[in-house]
Parts: C-alpha cells; sequence; structure tokens
C-alpha cells in the first residue's frame, strides 16, 4: 500500500475535498463497534507507533502482536487473548481493511448472535445476496478454537469446518471483500462508493 491501511481515510473525502486525518478506516470501525462492546481492542505489529495515539484518543486498548510475520491469524489470536483480558468472552472480529456496516446492520448482527447463541451457534456474520462479509460476532466455544489452533491456521478453514455452526443474516449493506492491499485497490473501493456524476 506504501502507506497505513488503517491510517486510509474513511469516508472518502468527496473529490476537491482535503482528507480529515481524524477520519480513518480505524477511526471508523472504533466508533462503529463502541456502541456494542466493552472493550474494543486494536491489534498493531510494527506500525504500533503510529496507531497507539489513534487508538488511545478512542478509548481503545492497543494490543501488540510481537511476531506479525506470522500472519494474520497471530493478529487475531493476540487481539482474542487481549478482549479476554479485559473480561470479554465473546468479540466482534474484523480486519481494518474492511470498512463497517451501517449501524442499524451492526444491530441486526448483534440482535442475531444474542438469538442464536442458545441454539448453540457459535458466529454470526454478515450476507448480503450469497456473499459473506465482516464483521464476524463469536461466542466462547470459537474463540477458544482460534485461540488453540497453530499460529500458522487459517480463520476461513476453521469456519468452514464449522460451517453448521454459523449463521449468516441478511444485510443490505455492501460487502467489502478484504484485501485492500494496493493504492489502485483502495482507489477502486472509493470509485464503487462515488455515484457516478450527471
Amino acid at each position: 500500500m506504501g502507506t497505513d491501511k488503517a491510517l486510509l481515510p474513511w469516508p472518502p473525502p468527496a473529490p476537491g475535498e482535503a482528507a480529515n486525518p481524524h477520519r480513518t478506516l480505524l477511526t471508523a470501525a472504533i466508533l462503529a463497534f463502541e456502541p456494542l462492546t466493552r472493550a474494543i481492542v486494536v491489534v498493531a505489529g510494527e506500525n504500533s507507533g503510529s496507531i497507539a495515539p489513534i487508538a488511545g484518543v478512542c478509548g481503545a486498548y492497543l494490543a501488540r502482536n510481537p511476531y506479525p510475520g506470522r500472519g494474520q491469524f497471530s493478529s487475531l489470536q493476540v487481539g482474542l487473548a487481549a478482549a479476554r483480558d479485559h473480561l470479554c468472552d465473546t468479540a466482534i472480529i474484523t480486519p481494518v481493511d474492511c470498512p463497517p456496516l451501517a449501524a442499524s446492520s451492526l444491530a441486526l448482527l448483534r440482535e442475531a448472535f444474542e438469538r442464536t447463541v442458545s441454539r448453540g451457534i457459535w458466529a454470526v456474520a454478515p450476507d448480503n445476496n450469497g456473499k459473506h462479509g465482516h464483521p464476524l460476532l463469536v461466542s466462547p466455544p470459537l474463540i477458544e478454537l482460534f485461540l488453540d489452533a497453530p499460529a500458522t491456521s487459517n480463520a476461513r478453514d476453521i469456519l468452514h469446518a464449522h460451517s453448521d455452526r454459523i449463521e449468516y443474516v441478511a444485510v443490505p449493506d455492501d460487502l467489502f471483500p478484504t484485501g485492500m492491499n494496493t493504492r489502485e485497490e483502495y482507489a477502486s473501493f472509493v470509485d464503487d462508493l462515488t455515484p457516478p456524476s450527471d
């Protein structure tokens, strides 16, 4: 990307408008999840120096992955362990390069999660016309599976192995794929959000 993905402007500024440094992918996620959570944990690697001040200002906790080279799953494990340290036994998980859903959709997910956990469902995720996305709301059994797995594991593989325990909830939001790894991919995301001019 050439810059920290967490600090990319979000929502994107209108054409000709200067980017607001206080409105980033990271702050958007924190502000979206704050009403639904007891504690927010932001996992950082080598970028912890640039991320820590923003997390602190937004009231989030910073957890540093000492071995980010092990991959994304190791960061997931660091975040879940930190959330548990803050007395959270359930979690909302999202990568920073996946813009948050609307508040109404997040409320739908939370309501579905609260209903389905008693039926033995381990996680709830959004769905739009068969396309799945983030965030993932997870209960203790799945958190334990994630924490007990090798750091080289893949969350997708674990979810597929327990697909009968995952429920997908229809939301009206466009579900962005993760993997915004280049300036071109970010620009494409922005273009998809920008209505065509007359």
